[in-house]
């Protein structure tokens, strides 16, 4: 007998054809079910995805108040720890519910471009200036600038190593700043011997650092945890300085361009954020295990500078971080009922 005619008396042709049609039904009902699982896992327990600096995610704080966000809320944070620049990509690609970050000028590109929508300010602190405590540059007691002039002419005699993120992230295009301010050209500088770019996350780059025994611009919170673990052997020596200044803002992605985001998940945790319970949040982390807040709420002082004994600093991030005068001008708010003042 010919294969032909082997297979169709083996399963002729309606058999098959019955058996394709059960076979098709069956997977459009374990679609509909995967969907109606879903639909109701959705319910129970809504995600929302956020990209964040590294500085926040290694401090530990956001992992801390996840906790109480999941309980207040019902939602589940995941949180994606990335540099600055990558957290902002994502969300330009739509690939995050919400962002938070430390870098003001490209928030503010976000904002005109339209991918994010309803800035908020949430919290504050100071990068620090590292280093050997040895301090080979002798920059202690120094403005910034003048510590960066005198690390650089170390670097040069070969006495002194610096340590950028060379990563894209908030605290490099702050370090790149000062490094300006300082009358330097940064990208001149990356030629240098003593300048190196660990390109990687805060936590890493200060264990670099310490073992190259370097100095390096950090943020407080990350600095703070990891000496307090002995991770790094650094001392601080340039620190709250007005140039320094360090400012979180949160963001949500704009459903109107992507629309497949969870925006009303990313409005609930930017309403809690901002809350009283969010902001107390922010302002206790820390103190129990370093004696002091690694995270300062911004939210009141912004509200009432005038009528806050931190006025100064109120207006340092006005200036700093402010946009046509506001956190957010009304051309970049959408649905934000209740949001601003």
């Amino acid at each position: 007998m010919r294969g032909e005619d082997l297979r169709k008396s083996i399963c002729p042709d309606e058999h098959i054809g019955a058996f394709m049609r059960k076979l098709a039904f069956l997977s459009v009902a374990l679609a509909v079910l995967a969907i109606v699982i879903g639909t109701t896992a959705l319910r129970q327990h809504r995600d929302v995805v956020v990209a964040t600096t590294t500085s926040l995610y290694d401090s530990g704080l956001l992992d801390e108040i996840s906790k109480d966000i999941s309980k207040d809320l019902g939602i589940k944070v995941k949180l994606i720890s990335c540099g600055t620049g990558l957290a902002l990509r994502r969300a330009r690609n739509g690939e995050v519910d919400a962002v938070m970050v430390h870098a003001p000028s490209k928030e503010f590109e976000l904002l005109r471009d339209g991918d994010a929508v309803n800035r908020k300010i949430i919290a504050y602190n100071f990068f620090v200036i590292v280093g050997p405590a040895a301090d080979p540059a002798n920059i202690t007691g120094c403005n910034v600038s003048e510590a960066l002039n005198r690390i650089k002419q170390a670097g040069k005699a070969h006495l002194a190593l610096w340590v950028s993120r060379g990563d894209g992230s908030g605290t490099e295009i702050k370090e790149k700043d000062l490094w300006r301010q300082a009358g330097f050209d940064p990208d001149r500088l990356r030629q240098e011997e003593w300048y190196i770019e660990s390109g990687s996350g805060m936590a890493n780059t200060l264990r670099f650092a310490s073992e190259k025994q370097a100095y390096t611009l950090s943020d407080t919170a990350t600095f703070l945890k990891l000496s307090d673990e002995g991770s790094v052997s650094l001392r601080p020596l340039i620190e709250a300085r007005r140039p320094l200044l360090n400012v979180y803002s949160v963001m949500a992605v704009n459903p109107a361009i992507h629309r497949e985001v969870d925006f009303d998940s990313a409005m609930s945790l930017i309403a809690w954020l901002i809350s009283e319970r969010g902001q107390d949040a922010i302002g206790t982390f820390g103190k129990a295990s370093f004696g002091r807040s690694l995270f300062h709420p911004a939210v009141e002082i912004l509200a009432n500078p005038k009528d806050s004994a931190q006025n100064e600093v109120a207006g340092w991030i006005e200036d700093y971080a402010f946009l046509e005068g506001s956190e957010c001008p009304p051309a970049y708010r959408y649905r934000s009922d209740g949001l601003y003042g």
